[in-house]
């Protein structure tokens, strides 16, 4: 079995677990719980971080606090799968708002899924091990996060997206790149980011960005078919 093959193979699945787990109420209702029960963790970490939520104005809240942000859109995008439940998740209603929402759901979880195994592989002595609290540290904090990408991978069995949405993800991402990085207030790590973290950021922008856009079909063709 080829590449191509076992891609093929992998997108079918997809297809199904799509189906099964957002199209059936209880498991859509449970998969919801689990999304917001992640977010409060997230909240919970940034409340008691150095800088923390205090340190930050309310409405800057989504631009610190990027891994929370992610899964809060997330939820939100799988919750307008709600009024579709009865019919296929592949038939869930689109629209321009709705674009906008899972386009900026797939790029926060795409970026910080791998900033956040990034970040921490650029000083495994300070993170990486076996024992105490390096096993949330490291291996739960980064596994946890690498689950991001699966759920990014969902979005498009469902949503769309369009030009002015992959811009518009783009530009809040580069602010959040700014804010973060310009003022000091990226996720808090055990070492200073420096300027190489900043540049991987700013890449990981333009790569999720990238990524949506051969992810998603266009609104225009989900419309039309």
């Amino acid at each position: 079995m080829g590449l191509r093959d076992i891609a093929r193979e992998f997108d079918s699945r997809l297809d199904d677990w799509a189906e099964y787990y957002l199209g059936n109420g209880p498991s859509l209702v449970v998969f919801l719980a689990l999304n917001a029960s992640a977010f409060l963790v997230g909240v919970s970490f940034y409340v008691h971080s150095d800088p923390s939520l205090a340190d930050v104005p309310t409405f800057l809240y989504p631009l610190f606090g990027d891994s929370p942000t992610a899964l809060a859109l997330m939820t939100l995008s799988a919750a307008t799968l709600l009024p579709n439940l009865g019919k296929r998740v592949a038939d869930a209603p689109v629209n321009r708002p709705l674009a906008y929402l899972h386009t900026l759901a797939f790029v926060w979880l795409v970026k910080y899924g791998i900033w956040t195994a990034v970040a921490l592989n650029l000083r495994p002595d300070l993170y990486f091990g076996f024992s105490g609290a390096l096993l949330w540290d490291y291996w739960g904090i980064m596994l946890t996060h690498i689950g991001f990408l699966g759920l990014a991978l969902l979005i498009p069995k469902y949503g769309a997206t369009t030009r002015g949405a992959l811009g518009f993800a783009l530009a809040l991402a580069l602010v959040n790149d700014v804010y973060d990085y310009g003022f000091g207030f990226y996720p808090p790590l055990k070492y200073d980011a420096g300027l190489l973290l900043a540049g991987i950021t700013v890449g990981l922008s333009f790569l999720s960005v990238y990524l949506a856009s051969q992810a998603f079909s266009s609104l225009t063709e989900r419309s039309r078919s």
